[in-house]
């Protein structure tokens, strides 16, 4: 059985840790590229300063997405955070690809020779040691969020502002790692075309990151369904019941992080509901008191034709709350009759 608890707001812890890093990042390493005129201090820069505005907009989308449905939007504003999302993976692929990649490929012709010493190599390690903190704190707050999921499909289920900053810290930490690697080997070797490389690497390195999550936050805004495992289990809590036969058009959206909508269409036992009816005993005293009354009789069946849509309503509005119970993501239901 699938177990879930109502969870928090994800999202905001990572997004707030990693935005106050990358502003302090962003600040040394510009320091770092204005002493030194290297080209891949220079695409650290940039990166830093892409993950600060993304991370900019991921709050301000988190905070969105908090608000209230009301008579413009019955679901409230969710989604918003996905779009927040899509704008911020944008300005990864535009802002930090783009200008980092077109600054190597300058670079490559130009043959620039950065000046380098000690300070560039100690800005890197504390950038190192700052993103690998904001990274195993989006990492920490993705498990937590996701209990009961493997690593894997919590990247493919979970929050997209806490995915955002994991890919883009680790990315960053990466990034890091190449400056360093082509910064030794231009000292090494003398050579300023490993710079040069190294800067375009960073910029290849957030192109492919901006493409994986603009492709999630797209499925999210387009009304990507809930997971497979929750749709099981809903389908099999309502067939359990003896009322119903079966379960027909099952459909569903991700509404926000953890907030679903489903809808779906069933088979209906009226049989089934009317012995349920029965055993409760209220047949018996109406039939031994019109037994002999053919048109009391027909009142009595009248009557209960009328009472038939209430009780398969009331009935209904049961099994919303039982599925509800044990899946408490499910905060929209909507079951038809076929």
């Amino acid at each position: 059985m699938i177990t879930h608890t109502t969870k928090p707001i994800v999202g905001l812890l990572p997004v707030a840790l990693a935005l106050m890093g990358n502003i302090f990042v962003a600040i040394i390493k510009f320091f770092g590229f204005t002493i030194s005129g290297s080209g891949a201090m220079f695409s650290e820069s940039v990166h830093s300063v892409a993950d600060t505005v993304n991370q900019s907009l991921l709050l301000f989308g988190i905070r969105r997405s908090r608000r209230r449905p009301d008579e413009g939007f019955s679901y409230g504003y969710g989604k918003e955070r996905f779009f927040w999302a899509l704008i911020s993976a944008c300005g990864i692929f535009f802002l930090g690809a783009g200008v980092t990649v077109y600054h190597g490929i300058e670079l490559l012709i130009t043959k620039e020779m950065p000046e380098l010493s000690p300070m560039v190599f100690i800005i890197l390690f504390v950038s190192f040691v700052v993103e690998s903190f904001t990274l195993f704190i989006a990492w920490r707050e993705l498990k937590r969020s996701n209990v009961d999921r493997t690593f894997a499909e919590a990247l493919l289920h979970g929050d997209p502002s806490t995915i955002a900053v994991l890919y883009e810290d680790g990315v960053a930490v990466l990034g890091v790692l190449v400056a360093l690697v082509s910064l030794t080997l231009t000292v090494l070797t003398g050579n300023a075309i490993w710079d040069a490389v190294g800067s375009i690497l960073v910029g290849l390195l957030l192109g492919v990151v901006a493409i994986i999550l603009i492709q999630k936050n797209h499925k999210y805004l387009i009304g990507m369904n809930i997971p497979d495992e929750i749709r099981m289990r809903i389908i099999e809590i309502l067939e359990a019941d003896p009322t119903i036969d079966r379960v027909l058009d099952f459909k569903s959206s991700v509404l926000d992080v953890g907030i679903y909508h489903i809808k779906c269409e069933i088979e209906f036992n009226g049989s089934a509901l009317m012995y349920e009816v029965a055993k409760r005993g209220e047949l018996r005293d109406e039939y031994d008191s019109i037994r002999d009354d053919y048109s009391e009789f027909l009142k009595l069946v009248v009557g209960y034709f009328g009472r038939v849509p209430r009780l398969m309503g009331s009935h209904i509005d049961r099994l919303e709350k039982i599925v509800q119970k044990e899946i408490p993501e499910i905060r929209h239901i909507d079951i038809e009759i076929n």
